[in-house]
């Protein structure tokens, strides 16, 4: 039986998404690669300062406040502590989630 975790699952990398640009929007290659990097820029930046970011249609990207909490070391079965942390969170439109159930549908 093939291992799960050897089986490749595509991605879609920066380098590709400015290649798509390059194809379909007709920017010179340079263009495209900064425009991508303008782009998660603007974002990275946004959530660094504390904002969420909402892109229509697509999803929103919000900071979570996560307390400190109780682990455990799996190793010894020691209780250490999860230090208290923010984490970014992204959570898919209504409409982003239908056009992925839609396709998994025409897929699956």
């Amino acid at each position: 039986m093939p291992d799960a975790r050897a089986t490749e699952v595509p991605t879609l990398t920066k380098a590709e998404l400015a290649e798509m640009l390059f194809d379909q929007v007709g920017l010179n290659k340079r263009e495209s690669k900064d425009m991508v990097e303008a782009f998660f820029d603007v974002i990275r930046e946004a959530l660094e300062q504390g904002d969420s970011v909402k892109l229509s249609g697509f999803g929103n990207f919000q900071l979570r406040d996560k307390p400190q909490r109780p682990g455990r070391n799996p190793k010894t079965g020691e209780v250490i502590p999860i230090t208290a942390r923010r984490v970014v969170t992204f959570h898919a439109s209504q409409k982003l989630k239908g056009l992925v159930e839609e396709r998994a549908g025409i897929v699956g």
